[in-house]
């Protein structure tokens, strides 16, 4: 296993324990926003359930959770099948109100008739009369003397279900129904999925989110809504900035881990006359030995441009290369000089491995396995070979398979520390728990002086809620690890606060470990995304938001990416809602507390 993998382990960890308990951190998160942007709270007479003419069905009713589906029945509908508009023909009984008409009639006089309008409205909206439900609804508008919300909120369900829809008018409308009433839920979810189908995501967003928390999450298909959006809005967002990103190495902690995935080699012995490239490229493999990933980077692009006199120094250089691009996700010419690569030197089995890699990428398991495969036939002895097939398992869920080749991995070679690791973890995902506490048992005796097997053992035994004994073991990474050399691997610190959070719900003290990890290495992704989630959980929102900004700036992929801004633009969205609700400050934090 290697400490990339691990990290995204701690990420999801962190967000799978945040979506757990997901409405309670939504809630708490939003409770403690009453003090952000100092919105005041005015008190308003237009209060859901204190109005006296209201769509049935409004108030209390309304914020159950029902799985009744809606009909024609339903005054509030929308009906969402597009139907042919029918021609506006007005009845007889009921009178055309002309401005002069409307002048001289008594409050009581325009009440009466603007109810008459609304009821007639209703009767064509549940025949599906749409045409002539909205001239109802637009004439009652007119003569009401006091705007009523549900006249535009019933509005805008017609223009809904207008051939086609006219979802610009039901924006309108909406937004008129909740200048009169914010609290309107129907009005906000009808205004919501207009925004939505126009591609309008991040008020989309605002508004389901708004819908989600003031029906106390009793209709799921608010809360699915919040998550639907989220998703269109943060993918669409994702391939914007990853089409213009420029290309860049991940951080240092994420490149050590995959070379360190690789057993150590001795560098290739140079021709008896070197050429200036093949010179160039010794130095770029002993800024590689050296960790110096962006002069390494740099150099072997040098010595391919300045020319290496002999294949298996060409090979060498396409390796690196290409695994410089592997890490910046550029997948298609990482392939090209993997391939150029294998055919200059078709022994070189970590150029196998590393093709495999990139097939994975692609979603082609198939090619993967062949390319694991050709390099066994060129080096049945290699164990790199047998190690990262195991990897490629353990990813696809074989654990069994896995463990076998991890196996293999160690009988070839018993100082490569992380075969003997993921055979550890492999055999603990199989259900051999007393096998994988052994491995590790032997594996902690073996290597004393790393820290990996004390992080990833107590990975294990938090997985496992034994939360003493995995902050015992996290804490003696740490250990080791401020004893060696710069730069230190900081995950098991993060490990470490993760665990507190999880067992005391130590949420400070969880932060103080992220804060130190990050003041260490300020690239480290696990430090930030777990600092993010730990922020929103008390409510420090000017910091969630500044983590999940650094973390999207972190991601190396798009779907990591995806991740981050999901959790930007949630958090917004909340930050949007409490500036707008200030008044829901303390029904949120009770909710927060039965949750």
């Amino acid at each position: 296993m290697s400490s990339s993998m691990s990290s995204q382990g701690v990420v999801d960890r962190v967000q799978h324990f945040v979506s757990e308990h997901k409405h309670a951190v939504l809630i708490g998160t939003a409770a403690a926003l009453v003090a952000i942007g100092g919105a005041a709270y005015y008190g308003s007479s237009s209060g859901s359930g204190s109005r006296g003419d209201v769509e049935k069905g409004e108030g209390k009713k309304d914020r159950k959770k029902s799985k009744k589906k809606k009909t024609v029945k339903d005054e509030d509908g929308p009906i969402l099948e597009e139907r042919k508009p029918k021609a506006a023909v007005v009845e007889e009984d009921e009178p055309i109100y002309t401005d002069e008409d409307i002048a001289r009639m008594s409050e009581e006089e325009r009440t009466k008739a603007a109810a008459s309008l609304k009821g007639k409205g209703n009767s064509a909206y549940q025949q599906r009369k749409f045409a002539i439900a909205l001239d109802y609804y637009t004439r009652a508008i007119a003569v009401t003397p006091k705007p009523e919300p549900v006249f535009f909120s019933n509005r805008a369900a017609c223009f809904v279900n207008l051939n086609p829809p006219q979802h610009e008018k039901v924006i309108e409308d909406c937004n008129q129904a909740l200048a009169l009433d914010k609290n309107y839920l129907k009005a906000l979810n009808r205004r919501a999925t207009a925004l939505e189908v126009l591609g309008k995501y991040e008020e989309a967003l605002c508004d389901f989110t708004a819908a989600a928390i003031l029906d106390k999450f009793q209709n799921m298909t608010a809360a699915e809504a919040v998550e639907r959006v989220l998703k269109k809005l943060a993918t669409d967002k994702a391939q914007e900035i990853y089409a213009t990103r420029e290309k860049r190495l991940p951080s240092h902690m994420f490149t050590s881990a995959y070379f360190g995935a690789f057993r150590p080699r001795a560098l290739p012995e140079l021709p008896e006359n070197p050429t200036t490239g093949d010179s160039t490229l010794r130095m770029a493999l002993e800024a590689l030995k050296a960790s110096d990933y962006a002069h390494a980077f740099t150099l072997v692009n040098e010595a391919i441009e300045q020319g290496i006199s002999w294949d298996a120094g060409k090979a060498e250089a396409l390796n690196l290369r290409g695994t410089f691009k592997f890490l910046m996700t550029e997948i298609d010419g990482a392939k090209e000089d993997f391939l150029k690569s294998i055919e200059l030197e078709p022994s070189f089995t970590q150029t196998w491995v590393k093709i495999a890699s990139v097939y994975m990428e692609q979603s082609d398991p198939k090619k993967a396995f062949e390319c694991f495969e050709e390099a066994i036939k060129h080096n049945p002895n290699d164990a790199d070979i047998y190690y990262h097939r195991g990897q490629v398992l353990f990813i696809m869920n074989e654990f069994g398979e896995a463990a076998e080749n991890y196996t293999k991995s160690t009988e070839l070679d018993d100082k490569f520390v992380f075969s003997h690791i993921q055979l550890a973890v492999a055999q603990y995902k199989s259900g051999n728990l007393a096998n994988s506490m052994a491995t590790f048992r032997r594996t902690l005796k073996a290597f004393p002086d790393r820290s990996e097997p004390q992080n990833y053992y107590g990975e294990l035994l938090l997985d496992q809620q034994r939360y003493p004994d995995a902050i015992e073991k996290f804490e003696r990474a740490v250990e080791i690890e401020r004893a060696k050399t710069p730069p230190m691997n900081v995950l098991p610190m993060v490990n470490k606060g993760l665990a507190l959070f999880q067992w005391q719900q130590d949420v400070e003290a969880a932060e103080r470990c992220c804060q130190e990890a990050l003041e260490i290495d300020p690239e480290c992704e696990a430090a930030v995304a777990t600092l993010a989630q730990l922020s929103l959980q008390q409510g420090k929102i000017d910091v969630a938001l500044r983590m999940f900004d650094r973390q999207s700036q972190l991601a190396r992929s798009e779907p990591e990416l995806v991740g981050a801004l999901t959790y930007q633009f949630a958090t917004e969205a909340q930050v949007k809602f409490m500036q707008t609700y200030p008044e829901m400050a303390a029904q949120l934090g009770q909710m927060a507390r039965m949750m």
